[in-house]
């Protein structure tokens, strides 16, 4: 149960107070001449859609320590606006603005919690854009409840709305998560705001990735990559190099797939254990790909090939933090489990990717010729790729006769 405040005037009495607004016709809206702003942060602007919408709402969630102030903070020093912080005070802002680096005069800070002190901030400075940090420590004198409740985190979210589309001012919106992951506090605060962006990665890795898992002005597949260092967030212009950087050279299980984030083509590692088990019941433990899929391919391994690998334990690994979903994967993982288990290494300057079905056959996916170049691109000549191979058992041959 949550209280909220009783309207003093009725819908009636509104409507004849403001009058009547006048519906307009498709030609007779006018759009801005600049549709779109750039952040600064040509990664962000990726995943947002080519640039930051005036009067939009970003909520931008992630683990404690990922990097969402520190990402957020480099964007107001890039653009100027206000920095809006309920969870530090001045004095710790201006000691994490310095270790960042960060020294632009163009940047107001505010540290407050009360939302309507903040509208009112917003409203008379009219500022370029506006960051929050965070939308759980906001509380409204109209609600009794305590900040971080539904109602507080409704109803301060809705404020800032309200400013944000009336002044055409970009707000974005630090959000705190759950144990679950998912975002503290109500869902229909994921329904009020335009854009949901998530940061991922491993919290002692260097490697981030930016998602976005609703975009009103944008598409939702593409990818960000940064990486935290003691200077911040930096974006990563060559991702494939990042999450290749650490490769052994020859090395049995290692395999480098050629998947796809977005409209972006990275190339990356997986690894491959395959040990003999002392449990009943073997294990399979996955590390960046669905569980699901990786028991899936070890039973085609079993039956195509006919590997007895029921006694033994199977553990596969996507290094740099990155999770793959695509079925694009799913050659890179049967050849990585097959080299650990007959301990051959793949032939050196080798990229694959394609989909394996049950039959063991290899099936198309979608644009291999993008993969392909971003390989050849990287110093790999030889390519396994279903317009190639055929079957899982084609590439072994092969791999055995090289």
């Amino acid at each position: 149960m949550v209280e909220t405040a009783e309207e003093v005037k009725s819908q009636k009495s509104k409507v004849k107070s403001q009058g009547l607004v006048k519906p307009q016709k498709l030609s007779e809206i006018k759009l801005s001449k600049k549709p779109r702003v750039s952040s600064g942060i040509g990664e962000l602007d990726r995943v947002l859609g080519g640039g930051i919408v005036p009067g939009s709402v970003v909520l931008l969630a992630g683990e404690p320590g990922i990097g969402k102030s520190t990402l957020l903070l480099e964007l107001v020093a890039k653009t100027g606006g206000l920095y809006v912080s309920g969870e530090e005070s001045l004095q710790q802002i201006k000691l994490r603005a310095e270790r960042l680096g960060v020294k632009s005069d163009d940047i107001l800070f505010l540290a407050e919690t009360n939302v309507d002190v903040i509208v009112a901030t917003i409203k008379q400075l009219s500022s370029k854009i506006v960051v929050v940090d965070s939308i759980q420590t906001l509380y409204t004198e109209e609600l009794s409840g305590m900040a971080g409740s539904v109602g507080q985190v409704r109803e301060c979210a809705n404020c800032l709305l309200k400013v944000a589309k009336s002044n055409g001012i970009p707000v974005f919106l630090i959000g705190h998560i759950t144990k679950e992951g998912a975002i503290a506090g109500p869902k229909v605060l994921e329904h009020m705001v335009d854009t949901v962006l998530y940061i991922e990665g491993e919290r002692y890795g260097s490697a981030r990735m930016l998602r976005a898992t609703k975009n009103r002005f944008g598409p939702t597949d593409e990818v960000g990559v940064f990486q935290m260092t003691d200077k911040g967030m930096e974006e990563v212009t060559n991702p494939s190099a990042l999450f290749l950087a650490q490769k052994a050279g020859k090395t049995p299980g290692s395999v480098v797939v050629a998947t796809l984030e977005g409209t972006r083509p990275l190339l990356v590692e997986i690894q491959a254990l395959v040990v003999s088990t002392q449990l009943a019941v073997p294990r399979r433990i996955s590390q960046g790909v669905d569980y699901s899929r990786l028991q899936m391919i070890v039973a085609v391994l079993t039956k195509m090939l006919r590997l007895p690998l029921g006694g033994f334990d199977i553990y596969v690994n996507v290094t740099g933090g990155l999770k793959i979903e695509e079925p694009a994967a799913d050659l890179g993982i049967a050849l990585a489990i097959y080299s650990s288990f007959k301990n051959i290494a793949l032939p050196p300057k080798t990229v694959c990717f394609g989909e394996l079905g049950l039959l063991g056959e290899i099936r198309e996916i979608n644009q291999s010729e993008k993969r392909k170049k971003e390989a050849r691109r990287l110093g790999f000549v030889n390519i396994i790729s279903p317009q190639n191979y055929s079957s899982i058992n084609q590439v072994i041959k092969v791999f055995h006769n090289s």
